[in-house]
């Protein structure tokens, strides 16, 4: 899954559940609910690897991936 499409899957989530009080890491879970086993993995191991990590939880770190992809395309707040 490349970052465009975490965006675009994340973004029309979000959409899905505009009328609900749902944060950025609910979001995110919301998306790799909907992954497929090795779509997870893929994301995990990503996020893994970006903080240099031999290991962590599977799910967690999938959406933590999804956090981390979806901020940084929003750039920093001022």
């Amino acid at each position: 899954m490349t970052d465009e499409e975490i965006l675009v899957a994340f973004a029309l989530t979000r959409l899905d559940n505009a009328n609900s009080d749902l944060d950025l890491e609910d979001i995110a879970a919301l998306v790799v609910r909907r992954l497929a086993p090795d779509q997870m993995l893929d994301l995990a191991t990503r996020n893994l690897a970006e903080r240099n990590e031999l290991r962590g939880a599977l799910f967690e770190s999938a959406v933590e991936h999804v956090l981390r992809t979806v901020l940084t395309a929003r750039g920093p707040i001022d």
